[in-house]
């Protein structure tokens, strides 16, 4: 099944911190990802991850839509026959790599690259190791980098769009970005590609690298972590453009997703 402009809703989210908690478990919502496959309502990770790492969520969680990887750096999916298909919408990895040297040496402080890191790096820093890790460092689009201080991510904005660079911050890392490269662009233009402008969409984020996607959402929510909604989210939901999710991860983004699609949980499900 391929996402289409019979749908009238799709499901927008991102995955690590918003559907996945951090260490990666989204059962408490595995129940409610069936019953949208099975209404035929579209769920599609919009996500930081690579498309290796969204086909195996994809392949466990039995998902067949379209999906946005590396920030919106490209859109990926599958037309009904089966075949693959990919929309690239910046430059590529060995283009990006050598800039984020230049904004290190402008800046004065380390960005360590994602794919630089050891095994035990990968382990402490985001709970990755071996093959998933691998698949996590082995980028198409995007460069993502251990942050610098808080003092230096102001600066950094500054000097990559001084470079007609993007930089956005997700929950654990940077990722270093084509020009005008976000989610929220990503799916504006999956939504030409298949026709479907007219499309309701529901989106789920927990980030600022989630804000162009939950900004162009007919409706927004915002699943909290286990300390509450991200600082930079929470103006959102106070002037109400935003909703806030009940409860953190899967959780919060079952709960909000069955209460906003009207979807009541199948009998004997958890």
């Amino acid at each position: 099944m391929t996402a289409s402009v019979e749908s009238t809703w799709w499901v927008v989210t991102d995955l690590d911190g918003t559907l996945l908690d951090h260490t990666y478990d989204w059962s408490p919502a595995k129940d409610l990802l069936r019953q949208l496959q099975e209404l035929r309502i579209p769920v599609i990770p919009c996500t930081s991850k690579t498309a290796e790492e969204v086909r195996v969520f994809r392949a466990k969680a039995s998902l067949h839509d379209p999906y946005i990887v590396e920030n919106g750096g490209a859109v990926h999916g599958e037309t009904f026959d089966g075949d693959a298909w990919e929309l690239p919408l910046g430059p590529g990895w060995t283009e990006l790599k050598p800039r984020l040297q230049c904004l290190q040496n402008e800046l004065g402080e380390p960005l360590r690259p994602l794919d630089e890191l050891s095994e035990e790096e990968g382990l402490q820093l985001l709970g990755l190791g071996g093959e998933s890790l691998r698949q996590a460092q082995r980028r198409c689009c995007s460069v993502p980098f251990v942050p610098p201080s808080a003092e230096g991510r102001c600066r950094l904005q500054a000097l990559a769009q001084g470079m007609g660079l993007t930089v956005v911050q997700g929950n654990r890392m940077g990722h270093l970005l084509g020009p005008d490269i976000s989610k929220g662009k990503a799916l504006a233009t999956l939504k030409r590609h298949l026709g479907a402008e007219q499309v309701k969409v529901l989106a789920l984020g927990d980030s600022p690298n989630d804000l162009p996607l939950l900004e162009v959402a007919d409706v927004a929510v915002v699943v909290p972590g286990p300390d509450g909604p991200h600082p930079e989210l929470c103006s959102g939901i106070a002037s109400g453009r935003f909703q806030l999710a009940g409860a953190p991860h899967a959780i919060g983004w079952d709960e909000a997703v069955r209460r906003i699609l009207r979807i009541e949980a199948v009998a004997g499900s958890p």
